[in-house]
């Protein structure tokens, strides 16, 4: 009986053993790294989601997840919501990039999943502006007299850029041929969504980048500057010489302020 009750005793206090170290090594498994964020990019006017394929290149080379969400162009309260489903659907946190008008959609997007907003030559208007009023407040923007106007039947007209004055106005920097397929396949600006006054801005909550053009003809960089500044950007980019199409003809800049922007929150 006393060699039973020993190895009895014995077996329980093996067990223990096991349970203690069992637990000790759970302990000690390292805590799940936490997910990176998803970054939605966000097309302007007399562009289209392909415009920043340069830029997805660069983030997939890094490992990162983007989507390029469809931008309808046809009022900021329609476009915010469209962009917004595409933040809901993301169960992960996020990242804003909004490239001219899709700056100001971006700006609308109060969810608390969105941790980085990045400006790429874009607006990043104040509760009441416009879109209008901004790029008219500093001297440099020749955009209007570009513009052909299409009315549509519910009352409301499209603006695109004339053909033979794209490049210059809005791409001076891309090659030839890519600028001429790009006015062909440019998608218009309502004039609704040009003249909607901006909601109360999530820039004055969520940290910000900014990357602009010193030649952009669109926003003159005199507004990309007081912009920045404003929303107390934490990285401000300026590239020399470029033009309103940065997306495009920079996608290295451009992906570089959004992997900082990355790191600063991932």
């Amino acid at each position: 009986m006393r060699f039973t009750k020993s190895v009895k005793l014995a077996a329980v206090a093996l067990g223990l053993t096991a349970t203690i170290a069992s637990a000790g090594c759970a302990a000690a498994e390292p805590a799940p790294a936490p997910a990176k964020p998803t970054i939605v990019l966000v097309h302007g006017a007399f562009a289209e989601s392909s415009s920043w394929n340069g830029v997805l290149g660069k983030l997939n080379q890094q490992g990162l997840t983007s989507i390029a969400a469809g931008n309808p162009l046809r009022s900021l309260s329609g476009d915010a919501d469209a962009v917004r489903s595409v933040v809901a659907s993301i169960p992960g946190p996020v990242i804003l990039v909004g490239h001219s008008y899709g700056g100001q959609v971006i700006s609308q997007i109060h969810d608390p999943k969105v941790k980085a907003l990045v400006y790429v030559a874009a607006f990043a208007p104040e509760q009441g502006e416009t879109i209008g009023e901004l790029s008219g407040k500093f001297p440099g923007g020749t955009l209007g007299e570009t513009l052909n106007k299409v009315a549509l039947p519910d009352g409301s007209t499209d603006l695109y850029i004339q053909p033979g004055k794209f490049r210059h106005q809005f791409a001076a920097d891309v090659p030839e041929a890519q600028a001429a397929l790009d006015a062909e396949t440019q998608r218009p600006l309502n004039d609704r969504a040009l003249n909607d006054k901006s909601g109360a801005p999530n820039w004055k909550t969520v940290p910000s980048w900014f990357v602009f053009p010193e030649a952009d003809l669109n926003i003159p960089v005199a507004a990309h500057r007081f912009m920045a500044e404003r929303a107390g950007s934490k990285e401000t980019v300026e590239i020399p010489g470029a033009s309103h199409a940065l997306t495009v003809s920079q996608p290295d800049a451009v992906a570089k302020v959004i992997a900082d922007a990355v790191k600063a929150v991932a």
